[in-house]
């Protein structure tokens, strides 16, 4: 068993008053690489000012993850079949909804995966979509979540 971890820092700025709830959401996500990386709640929940747009938000970031996990699967596994691949995109989409339980969540990640193959050997729409599936059933993240995770390819 391996332990990954992340550091969450926020800090109340100077005047702000903090029980009216007006106050910001801005926080950092420091890394064990030392990587700090700027966050905040999404505008889509708390307003701006509150919320800082340009940050990443959470939701953002459980997408990103899931996107990630399987794209780097994905990535190995073409390599062992001796494909090369040149790019590799995702415009992945998360749902926010509510749950079984009545609960907001994501409900439903959406993956739009697109990889560019060269060199002379190049997988079939089938061999894709095979590999699409192992990377699926083996990306932690995914294995990880309630939420749907489905793969729409082209």
């Amino acid at each position: 068993m391996t332990t990954h971890m992340a550091t969450i820092k926020w800090n109340r700025i100077k005047d702000e008053l903090f029980v009216d709830n007006k106050f910001s959401r801005g926080h950092e996500w420091i890394f064990d690489s030392g990587t700090v990386v700027e966050a905040s709640s999404s505008p889509h929940i708390v307003p701006i000012p509150y919320s800082v747009e340009s940050n990443v938000d959470p939701e953002e970031a459980f997408i990103a993850s899931v996107s990630s996990c399987h794209m780097l699967f994905f990535l190995s596994i073409s390599a062992k079949k001796g494909y090369v691949i040149d790019q590799y995109i995702d415009k992945a989409k998360g749902e926010m909804g509510k749950n079984s339980e009545g609960h907001h969540s994501i409900v439903k990640v959406k993956l739009y995966p697109r990889a560019i193959f060269s060199g002379d050997k190049k997988p079939t729409a089938d061999e894709i979509q095979s590999i699409h599936a192992q990377s699926h059933r083996q990306c932690f993240i995914a294995n990880s979540v309630k939420s749907e995770v489905e793969i729409k390819l082209d």
